[in-house]
C-alpha cells in the first residue's frame, strides 16, 4: 500500500537558505519528505518525495536541453495538480530555461475562451516549447496552431526525445527562474519575471520570519499552480524548507470543500492557507457530522490573503469549528502580490486576526481611517472593520502615498508603494507597464489603497475598484456583502462596480447571480438588495440580475469587477439600442437594472 512522505525528516532543517531552486531542491533530495497527489475522493493518487522528483527532473532537462535554443529559452507548462507539472518546472531549473506556468481552469465561456485566453498568453511569453497533461493537450495544440514552437505534447511525447548528453547547467542566480503572469482582475495577466535571487530571497523570508517553519511542520494545499500563492507559497516555499505536501485540486476542492479539512486532520498538518473565500465556502457545506470526524488542532497556521479580508464569516469557522481543535488564533493574515515573488507582510504568528475598527463616515468623506471612538454608538453601519496585515518582512519597507506623490501620515488611506529584495524585474515584454508602476528607485507602485498604523499595514481594498459617489468613497466589498448575506446567496454571487449615469458622475451598480426562475422573486430579491445598500451607504444602486456562475472570474478564481462590469455595459448597450447610446451615454439599461 503506497504511503505518503512523511512529516519528520532524516536531514537537519534548512530555512531555504540556498542561492538557487535547484540547489534548494538538491538538499531536499537527501531527505525523506515530498508532494502527495489526492484525488476527488480524498485518495492518495500519487507520491514524489523530493529525492524521486530531482532524479526525474534532471532525466527531463536533458531532453528539454535537445530541443531549446539555449539558456533562457521559455517553455511553457499547464499548470494542473499532478506530479508532471512537477518534474518540468524543476526540469526548467536544472536545464537553465524558464518555465511559464499557465493557467488550467475552464471558467466561463468554455473551452473557446480559454483557448482564445492560453493563444494570448502563449503569444505574449514566446515560449519554444510548451507541455500539458493529456486532459489539457487538444487545448493546447489548438491554442499553439501556427505559432512555430519546437515541441508541443503531453508527458509521454516529452519522454520520447532524445536525451542530450551534455552538462546540465542549473540557472544562475541572476538569471530568470519563471515567469508568473498575473491572476488579471484589473486587466489581462501580464507576465512578471522573477529571478533566482528574488524567489529566492522571499522564500528565506517566509519559511524564516514569515511561517517560523519548523522541522515537524507538513502543510496542505487546493491552491492553483499558476497562482503566486499556490507556486510559492506551496510548491517552491515547503520545497525550500524540505516540508512535506499533501495536494487536492483546485476543482476536488471545490466540489467537495470539506475535503481540504479532511486532509488537514488525517495528516495533522500545521500549515495551510486560503483566500477568504475558501474559508466561506468550507463553512457553508460542513455539517455537524463532518465537524464530528475533524482534528484540526495541529493547524498553527491558517493564513489568508489574494483578496480582502471579512472577518465575520472568519469568526464564525472559527466558531464552528472549535468542537474539531481549530484555534481562532491560528489565522495568520498577509500581504503579498506576483510582483514581488510572494509575500511583503505577515501578522504576527499564535495571536489571530488584529482587528481594527474605524468611523466609516469620516472614512469615506476624507480618507482617514480614524479609530471609532469608545462613545460612538455602535449600529451596524458606523463602524468599518479592516484586518491588520501585520509589518513587512524584513528588508522591504512601505508607504502609502497621495494621489499627488506625497507620503501621507499614519492611518491617512492612499496609494501602497513597496521596496524589497524580492520585487521583480519588470513585466515581461511590457518595459512601458513596467515603469508605470516600478521606478528607478525600486519603489513599486502596487494598485492597492492601504494606511499604516505605525510599521503595520492595512489594505482597504483596490485603486481601480473604488467606487466614488457624491465624493464619498464607497467599498465595493461592502456592497457585495450586503447582497451575499440574503438567504440562499453564496460568497461570491455579487460584483460591485460604478458606471457613468447621465450627468456625468458615477453610480453604483451590483450584478447579483439569483437562483430563482421566478420572475416575483427576482424582483423582490433586487428591490431588498436595493433597501439595504440605500439604508447603509445612502445611495442609489442599480441592481442587474444574472443567473448563476456568469459572473467573470480571474485565472486564480477571484471575482473579476472589471470585466463584470465592461459585461454589464454590453447587457446595456444591447437593451438600449443604437438611438439611446447616442443620446444617453450613461443611462441606466431599462431592462436589466432595477433601481
Amino acid at each position: 500500500m503506497t504511503r505518503p512522505t512523511p512529516t519528520i525528516n532524516t536531514i537537519p532543517f534548512c530555512a531555504a537558505d540556498f542561492a538557487s531552486l535547484a540547489e534548494a531542491l538538491d538538499y531536499a533530495a537527501r531527505g525523506t519528505t515530498g508532494l502527495n497527489f489526492y484525488n476527488g475522493k480524498g485518495r492518495l493518487a500519487a507520491v514524489l518525495p523530493y529525492k524521486q522528483l530531482r532524479e526525474e527532473a534532471r532525466a527531463l532537462a536533458r531532453r528539454l536541453m535537445g530541443i531549446t535554443s539555449g539558456r533562457g529559452a521559455r517553455v511553457a507548462i499547464v499548470a494542473e495538480t499532478d506530479p508532471d507539472f512537477m518534474r518540468f518546472f524543476f526540469a526548467c531549473q536544472y536545464a537553465g530555461l524558464v518555465p511559464v506556468p499557465l493557467p488550467a481552469a475552464i471558467h466561463i465561456g468554455g473551452h473557446k475562451v480559454f483557448i482564445d485566453n492560453l493563444g494570448r498568453l502563449l503569444e505574449s511569453c514566446r515560449v519554444e516549447a510548451a507541455f500539458a497533461p493529456d486532459t489539457y493537450l487538444p487545448l493546447l495544440k489548438e491554442a499553439c496552431r501556427g505559432r512555430g514552437l519546437r515541441h508541443v505534447g503531453g508527458p509521454e511525447d516529452f519522454d520520447r526525445l532524445p536525451r542530450y548528453e551534455g552538462t546540465l547547467a542549473p540557472t544562475d542566480p541572476d538569471a530568470l527562474a519563471y515567469i508568473q503572469y498575473t491572476s488579471g482582475s484589473t486587466r489581462f495577466p501580464r507576465g512578471v519575471m522573477v529571478t533566482q535571487a528574488q524567489v529566492m530571497n522571499n522564500l528565506h523570508l517566509i519559511v524564516r520570519h514569515g511561517l517560523q517553519v519548523q522541522p515537524q511542520d507538513r502543510a496542505v494545499s487546493w491552491l492553483p499552480y499558476y497562482h503566486d500563492m499556490g507556486l510559492v507559497g506551496f510548491v517552491l516555499a515547503p520545497l525550500a524548507g524540505q516540508v512535506s505536501v499533501d495536494y487536492l485540486s483546485p476543482r476536488s476542492f471545490a466540489v467537495r470543500p470539506k475535503r481540504w479539512l479532511s486532509l488537514i486532520s488525517r495528516n495533522k498538518a500545521s500549515l495551510s492557507f486560503s483566500p477568504p473565500f475558501g474559508y466561506e465556502l468550507c463553512l457553508k457545506n460542513l455539517r455537524d457530522r463532518d465537524i464530528a470526524q475533524l482534528d484540526l488542532r495541529t493547524w498553527r497556521a491558517a493564513g489568508l490573503g489574494a483578496e480582502p479580508i471579512r472577518p465575520e464569516p472568519l469568526r464564525q469557522f472559527a466558531e464552528r469549528l472549535r468542537p474539531a481543535g481549530f484555534d481562532a488564533r491560528a489565522f495568520v493574515a498577509g500581504y503579498g502580490m506576483a510582483e514581488c515573488a510572494l509575500a511583503v507582510s505577515f501578522s504576527p504568528l499564535g495571536r489571530g486576526l488584529q482587528l481594527d475598527r474605524v468611523d466609516r463616515a469620516r472614512l469615506a468623506r476624507n480618507d482617514q481611517a480614524l479609530p471609532l471612538a469608545a462613545a460612538t454608538p455602535g449600529g451596524d453601519h458606523t463602524d468599518k472593520v479592516f484586518v491588520d496585515c501585520g509589518k513587512p518582512l524584513p528588508g522591504y519597507e512601505f508607504e502609502i502615498r497621495s494621489d499627488r506623490g506625497e507620503v501621507l501620515p499614519e492611518r491617512a488611506v492612499g496609494t501602497l508603494f513597496v521596496r524589497g529584495p524580492s520585487v521583480m524585474a519588470g513585466y515581461l515584454g511590457d518595459p512601458a507597464a513596467t515603469r508605470s508602476v516600478l521606478d528607478a528607485a525600486g519603489w513599486l507602485d502596487t494598485g492597492d489603497r492601504a494606511y499604516r498604523i505605525g510599521r503595520r499595514l492595512v489594505i482597504t481594498g483596490r485603486k481601480k475598484d473604488m467606487i466614488i459617489i457624491h465624493g464619498r468613497n464607497v467599498w465595493p466589498q461592502d456592497l457585495e456583502s450586503l447582497a451575499e448575506a440574503e438567504p440562499d446567496m453564496r460568497t461570491g454571487d455579487a460584483s460591485a462596480f460604478a458606471v457613468r449615469d447621465a450627468a456625468g458622475g458615477e453610480r453604483a451598480v451590483l450584478v447579483v447571480q439569483c437562483r430563482s426562475v421566478e420572475r416575483a422573486e427576482a424582483d423582490q430579491l433586487a428591490e431588498r438588495i436595493r433597501a439595504h445598500v440605500l439604508a447603509a451607504w445612502g445611495i442609489a444602486c442599480a441592481v442587474d440580475l444574472v443567473p448563476r456562475n456568469t459572473l467573470p472570474r480571474t485565472t486564480s478564481g477571484k471575482l473579476s469587477r472589471t470585466r463584470a462590469r465592461r459585461d454589464y455595459l454590453r447587457r446595456r448597450e444591447a437593451a438600449e439600442g443604437p438611438a439611446n447610446r447616442q443620446r444617453d451615454p450613461g443611462a441606466m439599461p431599462r431592462k436589466h437594472a432595477a433601481g
